[in-house]
């Protein structure tokens, strides 16, 4: 008898969800793993092969770690190896058909034809992403979350805003498993991570699945990218906070 491989995507809860129109054109997406699945993704959520990326002073402030899952318009995991199961199972979800016809129904965005790239980032305790409208390359970014628990005052909240200004804020999104934000690309559409507390005792942990017009190239992991990469609780600064905490 032929078992259909399991999901993990409520694929439903994102064609079903509501698309809201002010300040551009973005979604809440909430429940959209069971209990079970949320648990085992936020506890095995990856640790290998990241690499830390960090500038200031530019167009936007940036200091975070990010990890291939599904590289660029490829149809394969990323070291699937050191991957739990329930992770496996999430990352074909992403390279389903379904998945793709979900966003495309959400949004109303042909996405037959356009190229996937996902990614999973570690924030640090003082990590940040400054305020910005994403490249003109990408479509549409879904950004789902696996912090267990999370409070908010210790930042890390995703924030869609009216304008650059990080003040000017819409709505904040706790980063908090089985939640998750579509975002669809325009010149206003204005989002950031707030800051991270250096006093937080976690990483903030997320996932983007952006889809790019055909023809785009990857920003987050161009042709001939030589930058180390490294399990982000045994590498830096960050060595020792790993080993005495657990998230």
């Amino acid at each position: 008898m032929f078992i259909p491989p399991k999901t993990m995507i409520n694929l439903e809860r994102i064609s079903q969800a509501n698309l809201e129109t002010e300040p551009y054109r973005w979604a809440v997406v909430d429940r959209l793993f069971s209990p079970p699945d949320a648990a085992d993704l936020s506890a095995s959520f990856p640790y290998d092969h990241f690499k830390r990326l960090s500038h200031y002073g530019g167009d936007k402030d940036s200091e975070y770690e990010a990890r291939a899952l599904i590289g660029f318009s490829a149809d394969s995991i990323a070291r699937p190896g050191r991957l739990s199961q329930a992770w496996r199972e999430l990352a074909n979800d992403f390279l389903s058909p379904d998945y793709r016809r979900a966003i495309s129904s959400l949004t109303g965005c042909d996405l037959t034809h356009a190229l996937l790239e996902v990614n999973v980032f570690h924030y640090p305790p003082g990590g940040v992403l400054g305020p910005h409208p994403d490249l003109p390359d990408k479509i549409v970014t879904h950004v789902l979350f696996f912090n267990r628990v999370w409070n908010d005052e210790d930042g890390g909240c995703l924030t869609i805003l009216r304008s650059a200004n990080p003040q000017d804020v819409r709505e904040t999104i706790s980063p908090v498993v089985g939640r998750s934000v579509v975002l669809m690309r325009s010149e206003n559409s204005w989002h950031a991570v707030s800051p991270v507390l250096k006093s937080c005792r976690r990483s903030r942990r997320s996932l983007t699945a952006t889809f790019y017009h055909p023809g785009s190239v990857s920003t987050m992991w161009p042709t001939g990218d030589t930058t180390p990469l490294h399990d982000y609780h045994s590498t830096g600064r960050w060595r020792r906070w790993w080993s005495r905490f657990t998230a």
